[in-house]
């Protein structure tokens, strides 16, 4: 056994400056051959330990025969060199703590821990040739460019299980045909994996993560994971991977009082403990801690090449008070609620991604008002690349689960995100946290009978699909899962034997189609110039219109949403051109279930005003659809001018 440091290159002021990001290059178990003998070299973080010891499969699990040195340097790091042990190797550190306790705790930077419940760390290979050269390229190229983003939501373990192996969840191996293969066929733009960070609680859908640098074990090694996000790049589809710098949970094998301090977070349960969740907060304010979650970050897009990161729970993290009564928190420096401390991470982690990766996207879920969340880091924002839009989430499942014949009392909760929509590049979701808990699914939230349900949820998707910002919808939504999802079971894909949901399914597969086709749905997903009304008044009917719009050479969309159950005859809505205008999309068409109550192609405009514009369209308004219109043929308006003059009348001129 070797007491020799293999990393005499470790800058430890980078890393007490909070300022290394590529910790987990040096930390953790690493296969190394030195001075000629083939091993394993160890090193842990735990400056106030009085001794540290690795233990494992390959000494019987002894507590004292192979210890671990501090370094030499003053980083609180200590590390061991261990021949003739390699990959497959199964350890923990028995750490031994100042007041005499005995701490058995898995690597930080393992990456790869036991199948749960077992909670060891893995010594892994983890290198991988990869094949999407091509993938990565194009997304260089198109750094800047405002593209269609359409993002499936999906928690792995669930999407599918199969029932005749005692409801197994398909290995990472396996999702690189099924799951691809359909996310490709829907046509959505991107995935967006729950977390796959180990997690021992399986019932936490991997928000509760204890392995931050190793993939699940349930589904396979690392490099199966790699082989699954090399296979969705290879078809074209971008991965958005759930991270979780907000907490982590207080299970004794994991990061919470590492060497017996409060290492990883707050000493004090007023900064440090969260009490919705019932876990740890970390230490914004420590720099180890900040290197610790960065490098974190950095590395499941180094080594993963994850196309961006959504980061959960940000809320939780801006504000002191959060989830707390009066006293039960500690006011900044100012006497205010915010954490400094949280916010100058949140600006850090955004910089530096956005650095080294400017081709990747960084999302928040956050709920709150806090401004310039997706402002730029050098404008005085977050920094980060979008913004879950919960407001309009709300509002659009609130008046949508209303009784049409009540609609038109709230009109103002379909139209109202219009009026801060474009303070922020905000992404549109309906996620997994919108039809769990006793929330119902989707369809289900929808009022009426089982024909209307249904409508209502193609007329919602119609309207999502048009409303500016980018997309998201949860797993089972593409088809219109009928009950709650459940992480213990996987989707009801036997409904599709039903005409209604096989109809949802193929709207899904229509709209994305549609808005990956017209640049107008999508040039300007952030900004007042893609976006019009034509009419958001008319409340006596229920009915919304507006018009998306993309550069001179894009067609604009004319989209009208009907959230009545009554149909109507020549419906007047003003338009922007004079011609002939083809319906390309009617969430009523039989296709998807509806009634068939469609308008078709070749409308030709009318030349009299209409809601602003100098000609106007007679529509057929489908009952509980939203339908989409171009105009297909651009045609020469008739005159409209004042009459001339008799052709004797002198006209005298002014003197």
């Amino acid at each position: 056994m070797l007491h020799s440091s293999h990393f005499s290159d470790f800058d430890i002021e980078l890393f007490q400056a909070g300022k290394h990001f590529r910790l987990y290059k040096k930390m953790g178990s690493h296969l190394i051959d030195l001075e000629g003998n083939k091993g394993t070299y160890f090193s842990v973080w735990a400056p106030n330990a009085t001794s540290v010891f690795v233990m494992g499969d390959f000494n019987g699990w002894s507590v004292t025969s192979h210890p671990m040195q501090p370094r030499w340097d003053t980083s609180g790091i200590w590390e061991v060199f261990i021949p003739d042990i390699g990959y497959g190797t199964v350890y923990k550190y028995c750490i031994n703590t100042y007041n005499g306790k005995e701490l058995h705790k898995s690597d930080p930077y393992a990456r790869k821990f036991q199948i749960p419940p077992d909670t060891a760390s893995v010594v892994c290979n983890t290198s991988y040739k990869w094949t999407d050269a091509e993938w990565m390229a194009k997304r260089k190229k198109n750094l800047g460019k405002n593209l269609p983003t359409s993002v499936y939501e999906i928690h792995l373990g669930s999407w599918k299980k199969l029932v005749d192996e005692k409801n197994r969840s398909l290995s990472y191996v396996e999702m690189a045909t099924d799951l691809v293969d359909y996310v490709k066929k829907m046509g959505f733009t991107h995935v967006e994996m729950m977390p796959v960070m180990e997690h021992p609680y399986y019932a936490s859908w991997g928000y509760q993560i204890t392995g931050y640098f190793a993939p699940s074990s349930r589904y396979g090694d690392p490099n199966e994971l790699k082989y699954l996000i090399d296979a969705f790049h290879k078809a074209d589809i971008g991965v958005i991977l759930d991270w979780v710098p907000s907490h982590f949970p207080t299970d004794a094998h994991g990061l919470g009082y590492f060497d017996g301090t409060h290492l990883y977070e707050h000493e004090d349960p007023r900064k440090g403990y969260h009490p919705d969740w019932k876990s740890s907060i970390f230490n914004y304010g420590r720099n180890e801690v900040r290197s610790f979650l960065i490098s974190n970050a950095l590395y499941w897009l180094d080594e993963f090449h994850a196309d961006g990161l959504r980061v959960d729970a940000v809320a939780s993290m801006l504000y002191l008070d959060y989830s707390r009564k009066d006293g039960e928190w500690l006011p900044n420096e100012y006497g205010r609620n915010e954490n400094l401390e949280a916010i100058s991470f949140l600006k850090e982690f955004n910089a530096t991604v956005y650095q080294e990766y400017p081709d990747a996207l960084t999302i928040a879920e956050e709920s709150t008002a806090f401004a310039g969340v997706s402002k730029p880091v050098f404008d005085g924002g977050l920094g980060f690349g979008e913004k879950w839009m919960m407001g309009w989430m709300h509002d659009t499942l609130r008046y949508m689960a209303r009784d049409t014949l009540y609609r038109r009392f709230h009109q103002s909760e379909i139209t109202f995100s219009i009026h801060y929509a474009f303070s922020e590049n905000f992404m549109l979701p309906l996620s997994h946290d919108e039809v769990v808990h006793g929330k119902s699914s989707l369809l289900n939230k929808m009022p009426g009978d089982e024909w209307q349900k249904f409508a209502n949820l193609r007329a919602m998707f119609g309207y999502m699909f048009g409303h500016p910002g980018t997309k998201l919808l949860f797993m089972g939504g593409e088809f219109g899962q009928s009950f709650e999802w459940s992480h213990d079971r996987g989707l009801d894909w036997w409904l599709l034997k039903y005409p209604l949901h096989v109809g949802i399914q193929s709207l899904i597969q229509n709209l994305n189609k549609i808005y990956c086709t017209y640049p107008a749905l999508y040039r300007y997903p952030f900004t007042q110039n893609g976006f019009g009304w034509v009419a958001a008044d008319d409340v006596e009917n229920s009915v919304v219109s507006f018009i998306r719009k993309g550069d001179e050479q894009d067609k604009t969309v004319l989209i009208v949403c009907h959230f009545a159950p009554k149909a109507l005859e020549n419906y007047q809505i003003g338009c922007p051109t004079f011609g002939e205008w083809d319906e390309i999309f009617n969430s009523d068409d039989q296709e998807y279930g509806g009634s068939g109550f469609v308008n078709g192609k070749k409308l030709k405009s009318v030349a009299t005003p209409q809601h602003g514009y100098d000609q106007h369209l007679n529509l057929k308004l489908s009952p509980l659809a939203t339908m989409y219109f171009v105009c297909s043929k651009e045609l020469k308006k008739p005159s409209t001018t004042n009459k001339l003059l008799p052709k004797n009348k002198k006209v005298s001129k002014a003197k």
